[in-house]
């Protein structure tokens, strides 16, 4: 990397630090409160990750969704998940259609609602497993093959599912290696009194908060690059792999309460977003290098659903963040 190109990533880290303050106060412009939740949100976007929500019906998830598409200038699709949703009617389907004046017929591919920059899929664990896995592969693979043809989804492209955590009553929960594809897993909990009492207060008048764009998908793009291009410490590396390691119960560095609770720990991918989160969080304050602080910082919500718990820690009431061990 030459000095100009350094020179250059300087500027566009101060542009991505002064735009992560722009997009915060347009948030704010609808959402009331979530602080962290708008920040981690920030941060998986600026990473390239999808992201699961998790919180009960009336908590604004889905208007914090399009509050971002809108702050972004992104295009938005919303799909409700219903047991009776089919792949097709996520990826697109072809349809006959007639040329006019030849009377020929020939297949048309009308694109389902995945190929927007920003998909929510709304009661994801609503949906069969069938349908689940179509979207799954278009968050992987970043692309829908009907057909027997491969079409490419716009760039840049997130995922952002919601899920009720209290409402089981059929759903059909997601399998750990489908959620392994989620950077994150972010709690959306209820606000303050102070804060419900402004979003009652913003809510019941004739006025709406107006969300002006902050940045475009190419920009965003390039915003992708650079924090890949940070450099990570290899002390930084080292702690995010073994803080992932220590959620495995055959591993030396599981602790006590990891060996009895769970069954299966967070994969390799967890140390991957680990340092992604961290490089996210650090371009989003202006550094130009992450710390350990970072990845401490994102390490609950990437971990969270990487985890599963056996019998014991259930029947104990152990709740799954209490397994997550941050070593200093």
């Amino acid at each position: 990397m030459n000095a100009s190109t350094d020179a250059n990533d300087l500027v566009l880290l101060d542009r991505l630090a002064e735009a992560r303050r722009q997009l915060s106060t347009q948030i704010a412009q609808r959402i009331v409160g979530q602080t962290q939740v708008v920040d981690d949100l920030v941060a998986a976007l600026l990473a390239g990750g999808h992201v699961v929500l998790v919180g009960v019906p009336g908590l604004a998830k889905t208007l914090l969704v399009q509050t971002v598409a809108r702050a972004l200038d992104l295009t938005f699709s919303r799909v409700q998940f219903t047991p009776d949703l089919m792949p097709s009617d996520i990826t697109g389907t072809e349809l006959m259609e007639e040329e006019p004046g030849t009377g020929k017929r020939a297949f048309r591919f009308a694109p389902g609602p995945v190929f927007a920059n920003m998909v929510l899929a709304d009661e994801i664990n609503r949906a069969p497993p069938k349908t689940q896995a179509a979207l799954l592969q278009a968050m992987q693979e970043r692309n829908v093959t009907v057909a027997g043809r491969t079409y490419e989804l716009p760039r840049p492209f997130f995922v952002l599912a919601t899920q009720n955590p209290i409402e089981q009553e059929g759903t059909y929960p997601l399998p750990e290696a489908q959620l392994d594809r989620f950077m994150f897993e972010l709690k959306v909990g209820y606000p303050t009194r102070e804060e419900e009492e402004q979003i009652v207060m913003s809510t019941t008048g004739d006025s709406e908060g107006q969300v002006k764009p902050v940045l475009g998908g190419e920009e965003l793009l390039a915003m992708q690059r650079l924090v890949r291009r940070l450099p990570a410490p290899p002390s930084l590396v080292q702690y995010a792999v073994r803080l992932a390691r220590s959620t495995r119960p055959e591993s030396a560095e599981a602790t006590a309460m990891v060996k009895k609770y769970v069954s299966w720990g967070a994969g390799p991918r967890a140390s991957q977003y680990l340092v992604l989160g961290a490089k996210a969080r650090a371009a989003m304050d202006g550094r130009a290098m992450p710390d350990i602080d970072d990845v401490r910082a994102v390490a609950p919500s990437v971990l969270r659903h990487r985890l599963v718990v056996n019998f014991q820690a259930e029947a104990d009431g152990i709740p799954i963040d209490a397994l997550i061990d941050l070593p200093k």
